[in-house]
């Protein structure tokens, strides 16, 4: 009867933590821990780190040069060109994956072309992630 009850109580306990268990990057002030922590992302799905996020990512530049990146970024289009928002919000966040990425210009409506959607996430939350990286904007 003790064995179930310990079986029990430990359940719950776990149950609870799992429940309250925070994500990394609570607010733009934290997406540096993205960086100090890419051990954690290296070599696994781009889901797993984005959902260890917790503002809005709004946009997402893709490039596919000599590697593979999405650089995510927490301000609109609009805001980027008149240079809006302070200047943690106007950091990007550049995460490298393995392969290709098929954005799919023509797809997205016109004038919404960079903007991070869920469909995006389930589209290449499975790409693999080979590097992470914070870039913060020019101070004047």
């Amino acid at each position: 009867m003790k064995n179930i009850i310990k079986f029990f109580v430990v359940s719950y306990l776990l149950l609870i933590n799992d429940a309250n268990s925070q994500q990394m990057v609570q607010n733009i002030n934290d997406v540096y821990k993205l960086k100090e922590n890419k051990t954690l992302f290296i070599d696994r799905p781009l889901k797993d780190l984005l959902k260890e996020i917790r503002p809005e990512i709004k946009t997402a530049h893709v490039f596919n040069e000599d590697y593979f990146v999405f650089i995510f970024k927490f301000t609109t289009i609009e805001q980027q060109r008149q240079d809006q928002g302070s200047f943690l919000e106007r950091v990007a966040l550049f995460v490298y994956v393995k392969d290709s990425i098929p954005w799919g210009w023509k797809e997205k409506p016109k004038g919404t072309e960079l903007n991070w959607t869920s469909d995006d996430v389930q589209k290449f939350g499975n790409f693999i992630v080979t590097n992470v990286s914070v870039v913060y904007p020019k101070q004047d």
